[in-house]
C-alpha cells in the first residue's frame, strides 16, 4: 500500500439524501483502512453508511445547506456548514464530494475554503457545466467524443414533434438532476409524443430543462463506465473502464453489477475529454455503445466519485478517492498495478436486477475473473451490511413491494430506483440558466458529435 500522510484528515460531503448510498460507505472504508481519519458532513441522515467503524464522526449540515425537498442552499449557507465541520476536525483536511451537488458548490468555493481544505484546482464553473445535461453536447463536440442526438423542446408542443421525430421510444432527462423533487426520476423513457409533452409539463416542477435524445438500441453489455483522477493537464493518475453486467432499474439505472474490463475506445474518449477540459480531479463518465456502429456515446459526466468507484482498485489497493488523498498531500501516487477482471456487487440492487429486470435471450452477465469486492458486505466491517438489509427489509415490507407489482411499475417507467432512494434537490444558488427559458421559439438540435472511436473497439462478449 502507498505511504499515506495519515495526519490529513479526510472530510465526505454528500447532500444527497439518499440513506443507501454505497459511495459513501466505499469511500470511509477506503480512507479509513489507509489509516486516514474519515468525517463525514452531510446534508440528512447518513444512513447505513453510519455504521462503519471507519468513520470517525458525522457533521450535520442543518437543513438550510441540505439536499432534498425544501432544501434550496446557498454557497453561503454550504460555506458555513463547511467552516463549521473544518472548526471541530481542527486541522485542513481532504474534501471528497460524493454528489452532485457537493461537487458544485466546493469548486465554487474553493478559493474560499483555502487552508480549510484540499481540493483538486479545477476551474471553480466547470463542474456545474459538466453536471448540466444540456451544456453536455457541446463539450462533447469540442473534444470530438460521440454523444447521442439531442433535443431541448422549449414547449409541449415541441416536446411531443421532437419525441417522434427521434424515434420512439426516446430518452427524457432532466438537465440539472439534483434539483428534483421527490417522483420526478432524472431518467426516463417515453413511449408517445403525449408523454412527452406531459413531462414537459412538469418543467417548473423539476427546477430545470428538459432534454430528449435517440435511444441507443439495447444490446446486451452495451453500457460502460469510466473513472479516474486527473491530475494537471487532464493527465489520469488513475483510471478504469468498466462495463455494467446488472443495472436497477433496468436500461436507465445505476450499476448493480459491474466487471472492469479493458476497453481502448472508452478510455481514449475519457483522456480526451479530460484533457480538452483541463480536468482536475476525480470523474464518472458513462457511455453506451451503439451495437450498429460500434462507437461508444457519452451519455452522462459526473464530476465526482461514481457509487461504484471500488470496483476500479488495482493490486495494491489503489482507488480513485486514495489518490486524491495523495495527490493532494503531496505524496507520489503509484502506477497501477494490475486491477482489470475485477467485479463489483451491490447487494440490495442487484438481488432487485436479477429478480425483476427483463433477461436477453441467450445473454447471462460475464462472470469476473478476478475477484469480487460488495459494495455493503465486509468481513473488517459487518455492521453496514446489517443496518442497510434491515432497512431495505423494513422499507419494502411498508410500501407492501411485491415481485408482481414491481414489474408492473418498471413497464409502465415508474418504478423509483430503490425504497429510499431520491435525486436530490438543492439549487446552487450562482448558477444561472444553461439552457433556453421555456416557451422561447424553435428546439434545439445537437447531432451526433464527431467521434474517432474505431468499430468495435471493446470485447463485449
Amino acid at each position: 500500500m502507498p505511504s499515506f500522510a495519515t495526519d490529513v484528515p479526510a472530510l465526505l460531503l454528500r447532500l444527497d439524501p439518499n440513506p443507501y448510498h454505497h459511495g459513501t460507505l466505499g469511500a470511509a472504508r477506503s480512507l479509513g483502512r489507509a489509516g486516514v481519519e474519515v468525517h463525514a458532513l452531510v446534508g440528512s441522515r447518513i444512513g447505513a453508511a453510519g455504521r462503519t467503524r471507519f468513520l470517525h464522526r458525522v457533521h450535520a449540515a442543518g437543513p438550510a445547506a441540505a439536499a432534498g425537498p425544501g432544501g434550496a442552499p446557498t454557497d453561503a449557507e454550504l460555506e458555513d456548514a463547511l467552516l463549521e465541520a473544518s472548526e471541530a476536525i481542527g486541522r485542513p483536511a481532504v474534501l471528497v464530494p460524493l454528489d452532485d451537488r457537493g461537487a458544485i458548490g466546493a469548486a465554487r468555493l474553493a478559493p474560499r475554503l483555502a487552508g480549510r481544505y484540499l481540493l483538486p484546482a479545477v476551474a471553480p464553473l466547470l463542474p456545474a457545466r459538466l453536471a448540466d445535461k444540456a451544456e453536455l453536447s457541446a463539450v462533447c463536440a469540442r473534444a470530438e467524443v460521440a454523444h447521442p442526438p439531442t433535443v431541448l423542446p422549449r414547449s409541449a408542443r415541441e416536446a411531443a414533434r421532437a419525441a417522434a421525430e427521434l424515434g420512439l421510444p426516446a430518452v427524457a432527462k432532466w438537465s440539472r438532476p439534483w434539483l428534483l423533487p421527490p417522483g420526478l426520476r432524472s431518467t426516463a423513457l417515453v413511449r408517445s409524443p403525449d408523454e412527452a409533452a406531459r413531462l414537459y409539463e412538469r418543467t417548473a416542477e423539476a427546477g430545470s430543462a428538459l432534454l430528449l435524445q435517440r435511444r441507443l438500441p439495447d444490446a446486451p453489455g452495451a453500457d460502460w463506465f469510466f473513472h479516474g483522477y486527473a491530475a494537471e493537464g487532464g493527465r489520469f493518475l488513475i483510471g478504469g473502464a468498466g462495463r455494467k453486467e446488472r443495472s436497477w432499474p433496468p436500461r436507465t439505472g445505476l450499476t448493480a453489477v459491474g466487471t472492469w474490463l479493458p476497453c481502448p475506445a472508452v478510455e481514449e474518449a475519457a483522456a480526451r475529454l479530460a484533457a480538452a477540459l483541463d480536468y482536475r480531479g476525480i470523474l464518472d463518465l458513462d457511455f453506451r455503445l451503439d451495437p450498429v456502429t460500434g462507437v461508444h456515446h457519452l451519455v452522462d459526466f459526473n464530476p465526482r466519485p461514481g457509487a461504484q468507484f471500488r470496483l476500479f482498485t488495482d493490486g495494491a489497493g489503489l482507488d480513485v478517492v486514495r489518490a486524491q488523498h495523495l495527490h493532494l498531500t503531496g505524496r507520489p501516487v503509484p502506477a497501477p498495478r494490475g486491477g482489470p477482471g475485477r467485479g463489483f456487487v451491490v447487494e440490495n440492487y442487484a438481488l432487485l436486477s436479477a429478480l425483476l429486470s427483463p433477461r436477453a435471450r441467450g445473454h447471462a452477465p460475464a462472470a469476473p475473473r478476478g475477484p469480487v469486492e460488495r459494495a455493503w458486505f465486509a468481513a473488517d466491517d459487518p455492521l453496514p451490511f446489517a443496518a442497510m438489509a434491515a432497512g431495505w427489509l423494513g422499507r419494502c415490507l411498508a410500501r407492501g413491494a411485491h415481485p408482481a407489482a414491481l414489474r408492473e411499475r418498471l413497464r409502465t417507467g415508474s418504478a423509483r430506483a430503490a425504497p429510499g432512494h431520491a435525486a436530490s434537490a438543492a439549487r446552487p444558488a450562482t448558477a444561472g440558466p444553461a439552457h433556453p427559458a421555456p416557451g422561447s421559439e424553435g428546439p434545439q438540435h445537437t447531432e451526433p458529435t464527431p467521434h474517432t472511436e474505431r468499430r468495435n473497439p471493446c470485447t463485449t462478449s
